[in-house]
């Protein structure tokens, strides 16, 4: 049983609703699912991320590592400051969410002697700045004059880059390969409702890799050109530095394994996983597993070098959280143990160590990260 929406939700989410079916019927009666998850995510004022509902942490639809433990955003600043120390920089933020991340990485990075002169946070969300500009303001006073909002990506940049759980709400292209070839899924209105119609794909590069797949008739599955954008835009901005992108998916061997064969598009509506992705638009998120092989092309095509691919787990561990972790004595009961919990979530493969994957790219000569010292997964993207 799934927990019923407030009265006044109820009515956003039929707004929301309202305006996905005028925007399929301006397109024509058809829109492919990319444009729906874009808009059911980021349409100004209705979008699930757009807004203003609680989405994160128990009270919201889903937890993310910084909302469980300091330590996630501690053992990040561990993996950044090489380079920070080394070769100077600044720190850009993609989609900072609840500001969580930020507060840890920043309190860490002053602890370390490696606070940058500015941290960007990029947010295309109006209210998630808002909720992000609260929490700084309120944690990390003295630091909050070297935090910047950004719009869009700076035209240069140098130093690390990071991006916790992006990629994952990047709108996908949803694909159905046929007898007769892939053809691309897409939505149409369906009484107040909304339902499936399949057509041919018109976008060359969309046809290309959904061709390249050959996967077998009856096999559904996803396509993230934006994943391909996002880091070719990155890599073109980045004059020196480290891209770091942790999320939670696969490489293409495993994302696309005939057992996966309706795919990894899921909705997520307090704290419950859902497979229709019409359910409650406006007030469920609308997520899709990575396919890392995917954005690793992407990466060395924008030319980037691969630093290293590996699981959350092997990387956190890697970089030192089990130590951190260690700073809180064991004898401190209370203290202790929501953080002993908290880190076996990160890094348990029942929970989120395995699932969770990390993939870092530089540009130019960069420290070594610590986190890929062991179980570098590079050869098997």
């Amino acid at each position: 049983m799934l927990p019923a929406p407030p009265p006044d939700a109820l009515a956003h989410s039929r707004r929301v609703a309202a305006h996905l079916r005028t925007l399929i019927e301006n397109a024509g009666g058809w829109i492919p699912f990319s444009r729906y998850m874009a808009a059911a995510l980021y349409a100004p004022g209705l979008g699930y991320y757009a807004a203003g509902a609680m989405k994160f942490g128990m009270a919201g639809d889903f937890v993310t590592a910084p909302e469980l433990t300091p330590l996630f955003g501690r053992t990040l600043a561990h993996a950044i400051a090489p380079l920070l120390a080394e070769r100077g920089g600044e720190v850009l933020e993609l989609g900072a969410g609840s500001g969580r991340l930020a507060v840890d990485l920043l309190g860490e990075l002053e602890r370390l002697g490696a606070v940058p002169a500015r941290y960007c946070i990029l947010e295309v969300s109006a209210d998630l700045r808002e909720r992000q500009q609260r929490m700084i303001a309120r944690e990390r006073p003295r630091l909050r004059e070297r935090v910047q909002w950004l719009d869009e990506l700076p035209a240069h940049f140098s130093g690390a880059i990071l991006g916790n759980e992006v990629l994952d709400a990047l709108p996908v292209e949803l694909v159905h390969w046929t007898e007769s070839g892939p053809l691309v899924r897409g939505v149409v209105p369906e009484g107040e409702a909304f339902a499936w119609q399949d057509r041919a794909i018109a976008d060359p590069a969309l046809r290309a890799r959904a061709e390249a797949l050959n996967l077998a008739p009856g096999y559904l599955s996803e396509i993230n050109l934006a994943t391909d954008a996002l880091i070719a835009s990155l890599g073109k901005v980045l004059d020196h530095g480290l891209l770091l992108l942790i999320d939670y998916g696969f490489a293409a061997a495993e994302y696309y394994h005939p057992q996966r064969h309706m795919g990894t598009l899921r909705a997520h509506y307090r704290h419950h996983a859902l497979d229709d992705p019409f359910y409650l638009p406006g007030l469920a998120d609308l997520t899709a597993h990575v396919d890392f092989s995917a954005a690793a092309r992407a990466g060395t095509a924008a030319g980037l070098t691969l630093a290293g691919y590996t699981s959350q787990a092997g990387f956190l561990l890697n970089g030192g959280l089990a130590e951190l972790l260690m700073q809180t004595s064991p004898a401190d009961a209370a203290a202790y143990l929501p953080q002993a919990n908290a880190v076996q979530r990160l890094v348990s493969p029942a929970e989120m160590g395995e699932l969770f994957k990390v993939i870092g790219f530089g540009k130019g000569p960069i420290p070594a990260l610590a986190g890929f010292a062991r179980g570098d997964r590079r050869h098997t993207l």
